[in-house]
């Protein structure tokens, strides 16, 4: 399945990704969340830290995993976990080199549209701002729930109706 934005000279397309392409998607969240694993020392719970069988295995739980291309280059992945009538958005990443372009918002919205734009949640670190404002800006609200991982992060909830 593709589907497209455009947005000034670029677009963004969503890519089904198959059982074949788990090492390539391993290896790619593991490099996009290494930053955040090193700042934050989140062993338990950050991508970085998963092995290449758990992403096989999410890739076969009936979720949706995608990777974000744009210029026929895998910019970036994500995944959405169908739950009743709730749609889960995690993870979610782009690429170090191809961040603070807009594709992360491109890719979310056309999420959206392949899955519905009412009744999404997600989280991300609280501590880290930008990701924050991304989701506020795409109409995400927060609930007030907040869950310590450690010292140093914290995880922030947000749900868009």
């Amino acid at each position: 399945m593709i589907d497209v934005e455009t947005f000034g000279d670029d677009f963004v397309e969503l890519i089904r990704i198959e059982l074949c392409d788990a090492p390539t998607l391993w290896q790619m969240q593991t490099e996009a969340f290494r930053d955040l694993l090193e700042k934050y020392q989140d062993f338990e719970t950050d991508p970085a830290c998963e092995s290449v069988e758990k992403v096989q295995a999410r890739l076969q739980d009936g979720s949706f995993y995608y990777f974000i291309v744009s210029g026929g280059e895998k910019i970036g992945a994500l995944r959405v976990v169908a739950q009743g009538t709730k749609k889960l958005l995690s993870p979610i990443f782009i690429m170090k080199h191809h961040r603070s372009k807009g594709y992360a918002q491109a890719a979310v919205r056309l999420a959206e549209q392949i899955h519905g734009e009412h009744s999404w949640e997600l989280s991300t670190i609280l501590q880290e701002q930008g990701n924050c404002h991304l989701y506020e800006k795409l109409g995400y609200k927060r609930t007030g729930r907040t869950e310590k991982i450690n010292d140093k992060m914290d995880l922030v909830f947000y749900e868009k109706d």
